[in-house]
C-alpha cells in the first residue's frame, strides 16, 4: 500500500513552531508500506518556524489577519499533484491543521476552540475520492 503521510507526524520539525507531532502510532501502522511525506505548508513557500494559521470565512489567515491563503493552497496543490503522480492508497494527516485537517479545524478566532471542517489540502484529497485519516484515529 502507497501511504502520504503529514511529515510532522514522522518526526520532520516542519510544524508553524519548528517543532513536530511525532507519532508512534503512525510510525507503526506504516511499517512495510511505501511511504510519500509532505508538508503542504512548506510546499507552498511558508517558512520554519512560521505564524500560526487558521481558517478565516474560507481564507487562511495568521492571526494579525494577513492572508496567507495563496501559500497554503499552493502547497495543497503541489502535495495533491504528489499524491496523484504516485498514486496513493490513503493519507494519513494531522489533526486541526489548516492544511491537513480532516475532521476539524480551529474556528477561525485564535482562542484554541474547534469546529466541524477540514483543512485546505485534507478536503482535496477527499474530493478527489481518496481515502483520508485523522491522525488521532489510529
Amino acid at each position: 500500500m502507497k501511504i502520504m503521510v503529514s511529515a510532522c507526524l514522522l518526526g520532520e520539525n516542519c510544524k508553524y513552531n519548528g517543532g513536530n507531532n511525532r507519532n508512534e502510532a503512525v510510525l507503526k501502522f506504516i511499517e512495510g508500506h511505501e511511504l510519500i511525506a509532505v508538508c503542504p505548508e512548506v510546499m507552498g513557500g511558508l517558512p520554519i518556524p512560521r505564524e500560526s494559521a487558521e481558517i478565516v470565512d474560507g481564507v487562511v489567515r495568521v492571526a494579525t489577519g494577513r492572508s496567507v491563503d495563496s501559500e497554503f493552497r499552493k502547497g495543497a496543490r503541489m502535495a495533491f499533484e504528489q499524491a496523484m503522480a504516485g498514486q496513493i492508497d490513503c493519507a494519513i494527516l494531522q489533526s486541526r491543521s489548516p492544511s491537513c485537517g480532516v475532521k476539524q479545524v480551529y474556528d477561525g478566532s485564535f482562542s484554541g476552540r474547534k469546529i466541524p471542517g477540514s483543512g485546505v489540502f485534507a478536503r482535496m484529497l477527499m474530493d478527489a475520492g481518496i481515502k483520508v485519516i485523522d491522525v488521532e484515529d489510529l
